[in-house]
């Protein structure tokens, strides 16, 4: 089992930054794929991010790409996500998931994670 708590979430005004953090604990994620989805009211999860177990491979969600940056430190257990030039538009409740199955489509989907955390709110006023 593994469990993930994410942090760092907040009121934020646009153009400002916030820094996600997930902390797993349970078992190492240093072998998992590790992702960043959100999901705002009335809408369905979507991905924001992700970063292999190499930490070399990412992958962004066009609606953030430039703006957001994910890493992690395996020796640590911990996930970010750097949040830049926050817009309205990116208020969500922010959750992290670590997947270890081989993977089997796109690290995009959230059926490729087996453990998720329960979320952070992030808003951003305008």
């Amino acid at each position: 089992q593994v469990q993930l708590v994410e942090s760092g979430g907040g009121l934020v005004q646009a153009g400002g930054s916030l820094r996600l953090s997930c902390a797993a604990s349970g078992r190492t994620v240093s072998s998992s794929r590790m992702g960043w989805f959100r999901q705002a009211p009335g809408k369905e999860r979507e991905f924001v991010a992700a970063i292999r177990r190499s930490a070399i491979t990412t992958y962004y969600a066009d609606s953030v790409k430039g703006r957001f940056t994910i890493s992690r430190d395996n020796a640590k257990n911990t996930v970010n996500l750097q949040m830049n030039t926050l817009k309205p538009e990116d208020t969500a409740v922010y959750y992290c998931a670590a997947g270890f199955a081989p993977l089997r489509a796109t690290v995009t989907s959230p059926r490729e994670y087996d453990y998720w955390g329960q979320g952070t709110q992030v808003t951003v006023s305008s």
